[in-house]
C-alpha cells in the first residue's frame, strides 16, 4: 500500500512532465482516496474503463488519454458528466501522462512499440523529439515497404494501411505512436525509408507519392496499447502495488 502522493511522485519522477508542451494537463486529474493498492492501466479514461476498474476494485487508473484537454468545453454535462460522476463515486483516483508517456525512453509508447515491431532505436526527430529513428533489431532490411506493413499487421493482429511508394529496401524506418501524422515531414527530412505511425490524413498520402517514403498507418490505439501497462507495471513494482492492465478494443 502506498498513498496518492507519493505515487503521483513516482509517476512525476518517472515521466517528467515538466519537460513538455502538451495538449492538456499530465498527473493527477481526478482525485480520489488517498490509500492505493491497485492500479488499473489502460489507453483511455472511457466509461467502459472507468466500470472496469470499478469491478476490478482499483484505487487508481493510469491512462494515456485523459479527461481534460486544452480548448475543449468546460461544461461537465453528458459523457463527461457520467465518467466523473464514477469516479468520484467511487473515489478512484485518474493519472494521465500524454506527451510524457509517448516519449520515455523505454517504457514509452514509441519504445513499447518499437519492442512490439523489433525495432531497435537510434535516434529521434521531430518537435519535441517524439519521433523514434531506427532500424531492425535483428539486423537486414525488409526487402520492400509492403514486407514491412505485413510484419506490422502480423505484430499488432490488425491490418494497416500502406502508401508504398518506396522503391528500394526499407532500412531506416521512422516511427511515432498515435495521431502522428503531422511528423512525416520530419521523418523524411531524417532519412527515413518508411514511416509508422497511428494515423494517416490527406497530406501525407501525396508526401509519400512525391517523396518515395513509404507510410503505414497501423491504428491510433493499436499504436498506443503499450505504454501505459509498462509504465504502470513498473511503478506498482517499486511501490508494492497490485496492478492489472485492462483493454478496452477500439477500432482507431
Amino acid at each position: 500500500m502506498t498513498d496518492r502522493h507519493q505515487l503521483l511522485q513516482a509517476f512525476d519522477a518517472l515521466l517528467q512532465p515538466e519537460r513538455f508542451r502538451d495538449y492538456g494537463p499530465n498527473g493527477l486529474q481526478v482525485e480520489g482516496r488517498s490509500e492505493i493498492r491497485k492500479i488499473v492501466s489502460g489507453v483511455t479514461a472511457s466509461r467502459a474503463l472507468i466500470e472496469a476498474a470499478i469491478t476490478a476494485q482499483a484505487d487508481a487508473i493510469f491512462v494515456h488519454h485523459g479527461l481534460f484537454w486544452r480548448g475543449q468545453d468546460g461544461r461537465v454535462t453528458g459523457w463527461m458528466k457520467q465518467r466523473l460522476a464514477l469516479l468520484l463515486a467511487h473515489d478512484i483516483n485518474l493519472f494521465a501522462y500524454h506527451l510524457p508517456l509517448d516519449a520515455h525512453p523505454d517504457l514509452g509508447n514509441n519504445a513499447q512499440l518499437g519492442l512490439q515491431l523489433g525495432l531497435r532505436s537510434e535516434g529521434r526527430f521531430g518537435e519535441q523529439d517524439l519521433g523514434f529513428l531506427g532500424a531492425r533489431a535483428q539486423g537486414g532490411d525488409f526487402a520492400t515497404a509492403g514486407d514491412l506493413a505485413a510484419h506490422v499487421e502480423r505484430a499488432l493482429n490488425r491490418p494497416v494501411t500502406l502508401v508504398n511508394t518506396a522503391q528500394k529496401a526499407i532500412k531506416n524506418i521512422a516511427w511515432c505512436t498515435g495521431g502522428a501524422q503531422g511528423y512525416f515531414e520530419a521523418a523524411i527530412a531524417a532519412g527515413a525509408d518508411a514511416f509508422i505511425t497511428g494515423e494517416i490524413s490527406e497530406p501525407q498520402a501525396h508526401y509519400a507519392r512525391e517523396c518515395g517514403v513509404a507510410y503505414i498507418a497501423c491504428g491510433h490505439h493499436a499504436s498506443e496499447r503499450y505504454g501505459a501497462p509498462a509504465v504502470a507495471a513498473h511503478v506498482a513494482g517499486q511501490l508494492g502495488l497490485a496492478h492489472e492492465f485492462i483493454e478496452i478494443d477500439n477500432p482507431a
